[in-house]
């Protein structure tokens, strides 16, 4: 028989355990060795059948189990100092709190959107590598003492799990998911009534959310789910499941992210006395319309919406996570109508302003479609990519709505991701750490912390990672077989259980206990299954892959793991590809496909594995944190020079592999030259380097690139090093920008430019000449100075209004100038009779060689974060002619 009604019995802990409560509710567990291994100790039989989740662990314990252990003194010794130390944590300074007191302005909080979060295996709430940045930017934050507070969605059946068939076709399955047996508590009233955010939706209907808290160490995790009773049936499923559903359903998912957030956060400050975040950081377009509930707030205040906007842009900081226009969410522009204005939510925020701020207002653009990302960039005053090189591509991408300006200026910085070394690095390679430093020490250090020499960030390594080149060969190499024969066993038992799930018998299956081996050069491969991504580039040459597996003196093995979109039939068939081929006999107990790949399954395969492979197409791998997790443990990368790679990339740390991606080659010639490439770094280079052994029979070069990625790869990858920079770079000029627009001062702002935008047309360069210097002939000599006279219509705006700049540099043989440098040209004297403005200043150029100069006029004001801000800019009509450009040779 069914049950008509389900609920969860908690189970009461004596009083001396009350402890294991606190200490299981606060995820820090998941990344706290200590805390862990008390659960374990507390049921080591069921600590895997729980998936090694404490909620789920008490959950199961025994009266008379719960009876015994509140009678050894050994554990509740254990225990108090477990729990000591959780409450240092969390109450003790941090970074942080050192900056401020050292005169640091920093924001008193920070509110951090995403549409996923993964942060554990046991709270299944991320589908990827997005949702696993957010996760470990939460517990770098808490770990920093940044004062951040998380928002997301809790969504019923999380993402999917994953298993074959027995032709190896994926499968998708959706498993209830109950709130009361997940480490999360319900945020409460004063009055104990259930927290609520509202959305009004058309036709006068609404959409309710609770709320649910996940402690993540220091920080909160607001979690909004839709599932209450207040809802009709189709507003319940809202927060069904990770990237489902159609338009409609996914726009409210993200209107219930962005505005029910902000209402969240507002919620949550008002609760528990918690400061009101002075910047909201976008992670990805998702959030997108957070800025637009925060405009809402500010309209009855008195302002404008333009001035509002301008508000609600100085503190904000977006994201972008994407170099693919197809991973961008948009909308039709009439659905998103539909859903704002008088009749639906953000009533007084006039549709007709939302709607342009979504709008692709560049060559190629869609008018009828209301672009996320394109949103996230107009909400925001400060914007990222992921990696430099992503940065660079997102600039292109996004150059359009910047006309005029060549990309290197469009305003998109980057910050580079990194990892929670907390929780990716295994326990084995950080007691080895630990042995070198002290294991208090090492915490600092994998947690980003500040470090001994800090400067030594900049310039090179900080001093206790140097330590790990003191941590002898053999030590080392034996290390690295433990790891590598953990995953081993790893492999067989997941390989079984997948096996059985795809029907097949006990006696079928013998041949496991001889998949891989411990001896092994072993190689993982394991992502998201888009195509860019290429699962199957391995297999391009089959034959030469079975010779790489089973050669005699140097063989290989692989491990490979990942899922694809339940509707990209076209990565579940790459997923079957692959699948089929390591169902083959002859090379099975070499190659295995493992499904369901997640948190658990990854803190066993980095580690455990020998080198890491990544071949995307380039660029199209905006960072790609797996082979920065893998690098923490020892593991070297071989990988196309995209994401991260490119720009850390060193013949120490592993190998490059060569790619096509500036050829004039079609994509099926580029996959097989980069294939052909791959196979050979292998056969040539990766594996004859691993095989090769010296004093000891053990292979020293190979050796001496695991403990150079350790000490001077380590540092960079870490995620404390980039929540750094996100309060240094990102976070603090924000929230200073946020303070500077008081309403009067923000309605002024919003005033200029909307006078700027007017007068803009009227803005031109109209005479350009060099008063002296000899660059008529069209030559000059290096160090020679010249002076330039320009005179500017203003259209009706003062000097002050802009400000006139030569454009400098080298030039192509189309007269591009590349390494552009800047100078700024002063006013000479008042309008002459056609109401033009003189501008005057020197030029000495610094370099031989063709080289050019234009001039430009922008908008100038103490308030904008760039020249470039508002997309404004007058050049000269003609690149070329009296005063344009001078060549120097």
């Amino acid at each position: 028989m069914k049950a008509i009604r389900r609920f969860t019995v908690r189970p009461v802990l004596p009083e001396p355990l009350r402890p294991l409560h606190d200490l299981a509710r606060n995820l820090r567990w998941s990344w706290h060795t200590e805390t862990r291994e008390l659960f374990r100790a507390a049921d080591p039989e069921g600590w895997r059948p729980a998936d090694a989740d404490p909620v789920r662990l008490l959950g199961s314990l025994s009266a008379g189990r719960l009876t015994e252990l509140a009678g050894d003194a050994e554990y509740l010794g254990r225990l108090a100092a477990a729990s000591a130390d959780l409450a240092e944590y969390l109450d003790g300074p941090r970074w942080y709190q050192e900056q401020r007191a050292a005169g640091a302005e920093l924001p008193s909080a920070i509110a951090y959107f995403s549409p996923e979060f993964g942060v554990t295996a046991a709270l299944p709430q991320y589908s990827g590598g997005l949702g696993i940045l957010a996760g470990d930017h939460l517990k770098s934050a808490s770990d920093l003492g940044v004062p951040l507070i998380g928002v997301g969605l809790l969504y019923r059946h999380g993402y999917f799990r994953q298993t074959l068939s027995r032709e190896g076709w994926q499968q998708e399955h959706y498993p209830v998911l109950d709130p009361n047996e997940l480490p999360l508590d319900l945020v409460r009233e004063a009055d104990g009534t259930p927290a609520r955010v509202v959305l009004a939706l058309p036709g006068g209907r609404s959409l309710h959310a609770c709320i649910w808290l996940a402690r993540v160490g220091r920080v909160p995790l607001l979690l909004l789910d839709s599932d209450v009773e207040e809802n009709a049936p189709g507003e319940r499923d809202v927060t069904d499941r990770l990237y489902g559903g159609g338009s409609d359903h996914r726009l409210l998912q993200e209107m219930l992210l962005g505005i029910g957030g902000v209402r969240a956060v507002r919620t949550w400050c008002r609760l528990t006395g918690t400061p009101e975040p002075e910047v909201f950081h976008t992670n990805e377009g998702h959030a997108g319309f957070l800025g637009l509930e925060r405009i809402r707030e500010l309209i009855p205040t008195g302002l404008d919406f333009e001035a509002a906007l301008e508000v609600v842009r100085a503190g904000t900081v977006f994201t972008t996570h994407t170099p693919v226009p197809a991973g961008i969410d948009r909308f039709d522009r009439g659905l998103v109508a539909r859903h704002f204005g008088d009749e639906g939510e953000l009533p007084g925020v006039p549709v007709e302003k939302i709607l342009p701020l979504g709008t692709e207002t560049y060559p190629g653009g869609e008018p009828e479609l209301f672009n996320m990302a394109v949103m996230g960039l107009r909400l925001a005053q400060r914007a990222n990519g992921v990696s430099t090189l992503h940065g660079a591509v997102s600039r292109e991408m996004f150059s359009g709505l910047w006309p005029g300006f060549d990309p290197a200026e469009v305003p998109i910085t980057s910050v580079t991701n990194g990892v929670h070394a907390p929780t990716w690095v295994a326990p084995e390679v950080f007691r080895l750490g630990a042995g070198q430093v002290g294991e208090g020490r090492a915490h600092q250090v994998l947690a980003g912390g500040p470090v001994a020499d800090e400067a030594s960030v900049q310039t090179g390594t900080p001093r206790r990672w140097d330590a790990v080149t003191g941590i002898g060969d053999q030590e080392i190499w034996d290390l690295r077989r433990d790891l590598r024969g953990q995953l081993v066993t790893e492999v067989r038992r997941r390989l079984y259980a997948s096996w059985r799930k795809r029907g097949a018998g006990t006696a079928e299956l013998g041949w496991i206990d001889g998949v891989l081996d411990p001896s092994i050069l072993t190689i993982g491969f394991a992502r998201r299954v888009p195509s860019y991504k290429r699962l199957t580039l391995m297999l391009r040459d089959r034959d030469r892959l079975r010779s790489l597996l089973l050669h005699p003196t140097h063989p290989i093995q692989i491990v490979v793991a990942g899922k694809a979109h339940p509707a990209d039939d076209g990565g579940k068939r790459l997923v079957q590809e692959l699948v089929r081929f390591a169902d083959d006999p002859r090379v099975r107990h070499r190659i295995v496909f493992l499904p369901d790949y997640g948190m658990g399954m990854a803190q066993k395969l980095y580690p455990g594995c020998d080198v890491w492979l990544n071949n995307p197409l380039r660029p199209l791998e905006a960072c790609g944190t797996s082979g920065m997790k893998a690098a923490l443990n020892g593991c070297l990368n071989l990988s196309v020079r995209d994401g991260w790679w490119d720009e850390w990339f060193d013949p120490d740390f592993g190998w490059e592999i060569p790619t096509a991606d500036g050829s004039a080659v079609d994509e099926d010639r580029r996959d097989e030259l980069e294939s052909n490439a791959l196979y050979a770094l292998i056969e040539d280079r990766v594996a004859p380097r691993f095989y090769d052994r010296g004093a000891g029979d053990l292979p020293d070069r190979w050796i001496e690139m695991v403990r150079s990625t350790l000490v001077n790869l380590g540092p960079k990858v870490l995620a404390g090093r980039m929540v750094r920079e996100y309060v240094e770079r990102l976070y603090a000029p924000a929230a200073q920008a946020r303070r500077a627009l008081e309403p009067a001062v923000a309605q002024d702002l919003a005033e200029w430019k909307a006078r700027v935008r007017a007068a803009w047309r009227g803005v031109s360069v109209d005479h350009v000449e060099t008063v002296t210097g000899d660059a008529a002939g069209g030559s000059a000599e290096l160090g020679a100075t010249l002076a330039l006279r320009v005179r500017i219509a203003l259209g009706g705006l003062e000097p002050d209004d802009v400000e006139v700049q030569v454009v400098a540099g080298r030039v192509d043989s189309g007269d591009a100038i590349a390494d552009a440098q800047t100078f700024p040209l002063k006013p000479a004297g008042g309008q002459d009779l056609e109401d033009r403005w003189l501008y005057e200043g020197p030029l000495t150029p610094d370099r031989t060689g063709p080289y050019g100069y234009t001039v430009r006029v922008l908008p100038a004001h103490r308030l904008l974060a760039t020249s470039a801000e508002l997309g404004l800019v007058a050049l000269p009509t003609e690149a070329t002619g009296e005063g344009g450009g001078v060549l120097m040779r």
